[in-house]
């Protein structure tokens, strides 16, 4: 007799559970489904090309006034259509989420459907913006109700089924096995999966330099490039990210950081404040040129994009300067999965609403590596700057609440800073709760007539779960928008151009996004995916989502 009732599909054999459930919707392939009829969007056999009025505002503030003038500028943008055969090799491609992301994509890609303890699971991209939520493309014109599509409808981009994996990591444990070491799956897909991760093969030898990365990480660090020439080092980065683009015939190749966080790097005058400096101080084999900047030269001299998921100073001026010399496209900095996320949100909340935040204060312990490679100092410090300027944009946008700078005050000072609240970040190393973060955090605020108002929040998530579908995000992303030229209409430019090297458009998967130098951060979750939508809408020629919804506000 059968253990469980023929309807359930658990007496049904692993090679036909795929019978069982449908492909998940996140994971499902649809056809572009989007055309749009208007005077601003044409279509080619190799591009969309859109017009797009940027609107804006100048402000001049004098003698206690603000004159605003608004503002109108013509952008054409061209997307080409075809999507190219796309490659992601991940530095730290053995570590938590290089494995969990590697095993849901071929979970996903061979409809591989597993037993828990709650019943039967199959494979998603649930937690992507990309691939799991949805935006507002308009309404039926007879019914007045609004028509949402997923996101990945919006322009041709690269399945993550598609995606070709390969990458590096100082440990040499094959993919199977460092999946199993790593914990983070149900043991069931881990069964199920681990031929198909095998058959991945082991990660290629990295670079590990101890000064950069905890000293408990030394007993995983089996695998690596040997020497101390960090000139040699580079050209071996770069042969190998040619040989896996031959190997596979990939038209693109996203490189992603997803490797241990690494301490600050110094930066020097004459050593990595320039493109030029920066490659002499390699060929130098300086101390303060980390691993992860070393990879981020590579992928910028081999023309492909490179995103850093950790908190590090990668991006160097040097590396920026150089990614703008070759026109390559950078990202970062540090997934924004949890703790930060909400708190992007919960901050500009308080603000916006009026109350005025005094202290935030943030606990966190988790027991996976990268909990233990932040117990040593110097790592904490990288992770606690990118967790700890994630406030600054609401609290300057609100001078009714906090004082802003004062100018001609010492620099350093709270003065020169502005009011701001006190904000601290704890991480502590449990390795019994293994993936299972915990996360608390106090907001204390003033409220009226001198009140007081306690705000507790206790979050408990699967770190690795949260994040990986970040670095699948960005990816995608990151790859489509190496496809997005754009002329400037109005000031006469006549020729399509890529964008501008750093992917600031990224910033809602990142803790400390990068943007352009000299301009202001964005943190708002709410403005960075506002800043995202309006973008990929522009790419086809349609206007931003607006909430006025003025047609149900009149007669």
């Amino acid at each position: 007799m059968a253990p469980y009732p023929p309807s359930s599909g658990l007496n049904t054999p692993d090679s036909q559970l795929e019978s069982v459930l449908p492909i998940h919707p996140t994971a499902a392939r649809r056809p572009y489904p989007i055309v749009v009829q208007s005077e601003n969007t044409s279509y080619t056999s190799e591009h969309i090309i859109s017009k797009f009025t940027n609107r804006g505002t100048d402000v001049i503030v004098a003698d206690g006034q603000y004159k605003v003038v608004p503002t109108a500028k013509e952008y054409e943008f061209q997307t080409a259509v075809k999507v190219p055969k796309t490659g992601l090799m991940m530095v730290g491609w053995g570590g938590n989420n290089g494995t969990t992301l590697s095993a849901t994509i071929l979970a996903n890609k061979h409809n591989i459907v597993w037993h828990t303890k709650s019943g039967i699971q199959q494979p998603n991209y649930i937690g992507s913006l990309i691939r799991a939520s949805t935006v507002r493309l308009g309404a039926d014109p007879k019914t007045g109700k609004d028509i949402h599509v997923p996101i990945s409808d919006l322009l041709p981009m690269v399945h993550p089924n598609d995606l070709v994996l390969g990458g590096w990591d100082i440990s040499g444990a094959p993919l199977d096995e460092a999946m199993k070491r790593a914990e983070v799956l149900d043991w069931d897909l881990q069964r199920q999966v681990a031929p198909h991760m095998a058959a991945l093969g082991a990660p290629l030898p990295s670079i590990y330099y101890p000064d950069f990365i905890a000293a408990n990480q030394e007993a995983r660090a089996d695998n690596v490039i040997p020497g101390k020439d960090k000139h040699a080092h580079l050209e071996q980065l770069r042969a190998d990210i040619r040989a896996f683009k031959e190997k596979h015939a990939l038209e693109r190749t996203i490189v992603f950081w997803t490797a241990n966080t690494e301490r600050y790097a110094d930066i020097i005058p004459g050593v990595n404040d320039t493109a030029d400096n920066l490659l002499a101080a390699i060929r130098a084999s300086h101390e303060e040129v980390s691993p992860s900047t070393l990879f981020a030269v590579a992928a910028i001299l081999e023309g492909e994009p490179f995103v850093n998921g950790a908190p590090q100073n990668t991006f160097v001026p040097g590396v920026i300067e150089l990614a703008e010399r070759h026109k390559s496209f950078i990202g970062g900095d540090d997934l924004k999965s949890g703790q930060t996320k909400l708190k992007s949100v919960f901050a500009e909340f308080l603000v916006n609403a009026g109350i005025k935040p005094l202290s935030i204060a943030s606990y966190n312990h988790l027991g996976n590596n990268d909990g233990h490679n932040l117990s040593a100092e110097r790592q904490f410090k990288s992770k606690e700057i990118s967790k700890s300027s994630v406030v600054d944009d609401m609290v300057s946008a609100n001078a009714l609440l906090f004082r802003p700078p004062q100018e001609g005050a010492v620099k350093g000072s709270k003065e020169a800073k502005g009011e701001h609240p006190d904000h601290i970040v704890v991480i502590k190393y449990v390795p019994a709760v293994g993936d299972s973060k915990r996360a608390i955090d106090e907001y204390y605020s003033e409220i009226f007539c001198g009140g007081r108002s306690t705000i507790n929040i206790f979050n408990e998530c699967e770190d690795s779960l949260l994040a990986t579908p970040l670095i699948l995000d960005l990816t995608i992303l990151a790859e489509l928008l190496s496809r997005v030229k754009y002329r400037n209409v109005s000031d006469g430019q006549t020729e399509f151009a890529p964008l501008y090297s750093v992917l600031s458009l990224l910033s809602y998967m990142l803790k400390a996004p990068l943007v352009k130098p000299g301009t202001d951060v964005v943190n708002s979750l709410n403005r960075q995916r506002n800043a995202l939508e309006t973008f990929l809408k522009a790419c086809i020629g349609i206007e931003g989502s607006s909430d006025l919804l003025l047609e149900t506000r009149i007669w």
